[in-house]
């Protein structure tokens, strides 16, 4: 009996070396070619804030080149779709966000499922939301003055949004269950094209992630009103918390991450762990990512896959109380 179990241990394991080696293999000599990392917004916005330095970095450290492919539309689904249907063979990789956690609720009928057709692969960066506005359209100077501005002028005001569904939606729809008040939506194509507007005053208010709003908060062309989350925001020190503003519960994370299409090789999904965490710990990021408004997050593989099932099953709490709906 000794015998027959001891043999049949050897031969399992030897199955195991025989398929697990060319995974060894492959996942050393990979990349040999560039990589793709799908950006599911157009160029400018929060995601591109992060994406593309991530992207240098890991070109200098991978010595391949790492493409951003900007694919817009439907709330960040495009690009979540594309990417979803991409050959799983460690050469496409994408970039999600807490957006992709809010669609489930507000698209019914996606071709994709975030939860199933990826593998998590980290958290790249972690900034909260903040409300932003027009210093000529919206003339307040805290959140209070904001929110009674509203009440007394129901609907006179509008927001920007990147898209239908996205986390600035939610977040405008969610701030405006708490304080019972109205403002119109008007969705954009992406952040870029919704904070262009802004600037120029044809919207008044922006829900939007602090890291596409950093540098217009800094020079000015925007006033930051308040960040929904539970302390104030590395580099920007001087914009007070929701809460510190009266508005308790206001918590609101603009995540993005990097995900591969199911099917992806493990030995490669745990090289490019490795190779995240790495660069998103050098100096040069960590310096970009405080100027907007991120820290850097330590959450990756399965553990960001559980944040991920976590967020989605927040959002379409949200969405169902809010009755929030596609504009």
């Amino acid at each position: 009996m000794f015998n027959q179990l001891s043999l049949s241990a050897i031969i399992k394991k030897a199955v195991f070396l025989v398929f697990a080696a060319p995974l060894v293999v492959m996942a050393q000599e990979w990349p040999n070619k560039p990589i793709t990392v799908v950006v599911p917004f157009p160029a400018g916005g929060g995601t591109d804030a992060f994406a593309r330095p991530l992207a240098a970095q890991l070109t200098k450290q991978l010595g391949k080149q790492i493409i951003i492919d900007n694919r817009g539309g439907a709330g960040g689904t495009l690009g979540a779709s594309i990417a979803a249907k991409a050959a799983p063979d460690g050469y496409t990789f994408f970039m999600g966000a807490a957006h992709h956690a809010i669609a489930p609720a507000m698209y019914p009928n996606l071709d994709y499922d975030i939860e199933k057709s990826f593998i998590p692969v980290a958290m790249v960066a972690n900034p909260p939301q903040v409300i932003v506005v027009n210093p000529k359209n919206v003339q307040v100077k805290n959140l209070k003055e904001f929110i009674e501005l509203l009440k007394k002028n129901p609907g006179k005001f509008n927001y920007a949004s990147a898209g239908n569904g996205s986390s600035h939606h939610l977040a405008a729809e969610q701030f405006k269950m708490l304080t019972k008040t109205f403002i119109t939506h008007i969705p954009y194509r992406g952040a870029g094209p919704a904070m262009q507007d802004l600037i120029a005053g044809q919207v008044d208010i922006e829900f939007d992630g602090l890291g596409s709003s950093a540098a217009q908060i800094k020079n000015g062309s925007i006033v930051a009103i308040a960040v929904a989350s539970q302390k104030r925001a590395p580099g920007f020190p001087d914009v007070p918390t929701a809460a510190e503003s009266g508005l308790v519960g206001y918590e609101v994370s603009t995540w993005y991450g990097l995900f591969a299409p199911k099917g992806t090789p493990q030995p490669i999904i745990d090289r490019m762990i490795v190779e995240v965490q790495k660069a998103i710990n050098t100096p040069e990021l960590k310096t970009i990512w405080t100027n907007n408004g991120s820290d850097t997050p330590n959450l990756t593989g399965p553990a960001f896959g559980k944040f991920v099932n976590a967020d989605i099953k927040r959002w379409a709490a949200v969405a169902k109380a809010s009755g929030a709906k596609l504009d």
